[in-house]
């Protein structure tokens, strides 16, 4: 079967190293994804001209866009200087309109046992480290769409300077639009933070946890709290730790994603490993 492809129709700048592009669906098609309720990811398929046989590379990609949309989807992407076995990125910030990108949607995400986000949950923590923020953004959009879902999101996007926080003006938005529904809070991890930063410094830890996202999950079961962590493996494995893999699948493809033992910064702020998912 082949691979769909779909136009670029618009694309702006998010930051100085970052994009939002704007790609069409295939005719006839109205969403992404099969249920416009779940949230979506889609693998993107680019042969690399720096490898023999322009090998074939894939990296996968959440939409910021509410899955519910109609005909679009919107890819946040950071552009890095392609290097052998990379380059992903720098391609689909270089296409302009009328291009396309190829791409196969991915299997729904199973958060502990199910791909339902929507009232699932009392309270939702979001821990994003720079680009790790996009599938979060979604998770927002889904709760916050929805007028008869009161889930309350705590998130804390994490940065190195201030030009390098992704989607702020949208978070910022949408906390304004939500004000007792949607929380968000920033730090910055790079040196020379100016005074006036009214944020948070450092990479994380168990007092800011606290400070910053929902407490655990009530051991009598009347409260439920979903910590969400996003951003590079490093990052991740510090506030959440690793995640393995099952063996390889029958086709040779990667097995699916174990989410392992709760280590880290989340261990040190007392909770619970099946309070928390790391992607």
């Amino acid at each position: 079967m082949a691979v769909p492809s779909y136009p670029l129709v618009a694309k702006w700048r998010q930051s100085h190293d970052s994009w939002v592009l704007r790609f069409a669906l295939p005719t006839g098609r109205k969403y992404l994804g099969n249920d416009p309720s779940l949230p979506t990811c889609i693998s993107v398929h680019h042969n690399s001209s720096f490898d023999e046989d322009d090998k074939l590379l894939k990296k996968s990609y959440s939409p910021v866009s509410h899955p519910a949309a109609e005909g679009i989807f919107d890819l946040l992407v950071k552009s890095y200087t392609p290097i052998p076995g990379g380059g992903v990125g720098d391609a689909i910030c270089n296409l302009q309109p009328g291009q396309h990108l190829v791409g196969k949607l991915k299997s729904e995400r199973m958060v502990h046992g199910s791909p339902i986000i929507s009232k699932r949950w009392d309270r939702i923590g979001l821990v994003a480290g720079g680009t790790g923020v996009a599938p979060l953004v979604q998770i927002i959009r889904i709760v916050l769409d929805d007028p008869t879902d009161n889930t309350k999101i705590y998130m804390l996007s994490i940065n190195r300077y201030e030009k390098d926080i992704l989607m702020r003006d949208e978070l910022d938005k949408l906390a304004k639009d939500h004000p007792d529904q949607f929380f968000v809070k920033y730090s910055l991890t790079g040196e020379n933070v100016r005074k006036e930063w009214d944020g948070y410094t450092g990479r994380g830890s168990a007092d800011m946890a606290r400070q910053v996202l929902p407490p655990p999950s009530a051991k009598d079961g009347t409260q439920s709290t979903m910590i969400f962590v996003c951003g590079t493996d490093g990052f991740r494995d510090m506030w959440a730790g690793p995640v393995a893999r099952a063996p390889p699948k029958a086709d040779g493809s990667k097995g699916a994603k174990i989410q392992g033992p709760l280590l880290g910064v989340l261990k040190d702020a007392a909770y619970d490993a099946s309070d928390v998912f790391k992607y």
